[in-house]
């Protein structure tokens, strides 16, 4: 098993994303010989989960769960949360904007859970690399122990630093880097030197629009181009199946008034009988709040 590779078998030693409900996953350490308890009954990994394929369908003593294939998508939804994390909907335009590609070189900071640089990794495999810098010791400590035990260690170089005061530890061969730290105006320079003289691509993430013109300031004062900011809002629309009646658009012929109201009564009665199902959508009536702002800009070429 690897978040970078799939493999068709449970493996011990995997890490498994346990589906109860759509609302409901949770990732387990498969090891032989352990048992977990879920909500539908105790799971036996040795006999349950081992040697069986991913997507597979285990009866438990008051129900059933499915194992499913670690994903970055998964990981992001059932991670350990030590710090406020970036969902699915950001991390799509933040892959798409900054050119990620197999065997791109990635700076970022921080690395804080892990959310993006499972979804980094992916990307960039199997060639690729990724130099994370995480200032709180123990969190980079951990995010490191999880890169190793999900397999994609390989890729990965985890700084316990300053970005602001030390950088990134590397010059010159970044393709892409990402900040999402309290003052990006202070690494922007850092994360210039780190970026190939050939140019690459940059983006900050800031929850506050006074972050983002810090931000911009900076970028435009280290001579980075096309700088642009957007913000990312998910409206998911809601589906549901209508019962219509089918009216007749066909022309009357000349009735006085009272054969048309005996007529519409007619056609009433056959439209109730005759109707047609159809699947529509309606649009929420909220949608859910601001998460921050995405800051992209462009490296040119020294």
């Amino acid at each position: 098993m690897s978040f970078a590779e799939y493999s068709e078998l449970v493996s011990d030693g995997d890490v498994a994303i346990i589906y109860l409900s759509h609302d409901s996953m949770m990732p387990l350490k498969v090891q032989a010989g352990a048992q977990t308890q879920t909500r539908y009954g105790v799971l036996r990994h040795s006999q349950d989960l081992i040697g069986h394929k991913y997507g597979s369908k285990v009866s438990c003593s008051r129900g059933w769960v499915y194992v499913l294939h670690p994903t970055p998508e998964l990981w992001t939804l059932t991670l350990p949360h030590r710090t406020q994390i970036l969902y699915s909907t950001d991390i799509s335009m933040i892959s798409m904007m900054l050119e990620l590609k197999p065997g791109a070189v990635v700076c970022e900071s921080g690395t804080g859970s892990g959310s993006l640089s499972h979804a980094i990794l992916r990307s960039i495999a199997p060639s690729g690399h990724l130099h994370t810098v995480e200032f709180h010791q123990q969190r980079a400590h951990i995010v490191e122990e999880e890169f190793r035990e999900h397999r994609v260690g390989h890729m990965v170089t985890v700084r316990n630093q300053d970005v602001c005061l030390l950088g990134f530890g590397v010059t010159d061969v970044a393709d892409a880097v990402f900040l999402d730290i309290p003052s990006p105006w202070d690494a922007v320079g850092h994360g210039y030197s780190a970026l190939k003289r050939t140019g690459g691509r940059i983006c900050s993430f800031s929850p506050c629009i006074e972050q983002v013109q810090r931000t911009c300031a900076a970028l435009t004062d280290r001579g980075f181009t096309e700088i642009c900011s957007l913000e990312v809002l998910l409206q998911v629309h809601d589906v549901r199946t209508l019962a219509l009646g089918l009216p007749d658009f066909g022309l009357a012929p000349s009735l006085d008034q009272d054969q048309y109201q005996a007529r519409d009564r007619d056609q009433a009665r056959e439209q109730s009988q005759t109707s047609v199902s159809i699947r529509t959508t309606t649009a929420p009536r909220e949608i859910p709040g601001h998460t921050g702002f995405l800051t992209f800009a462009t490296k040119p070429r020294t």
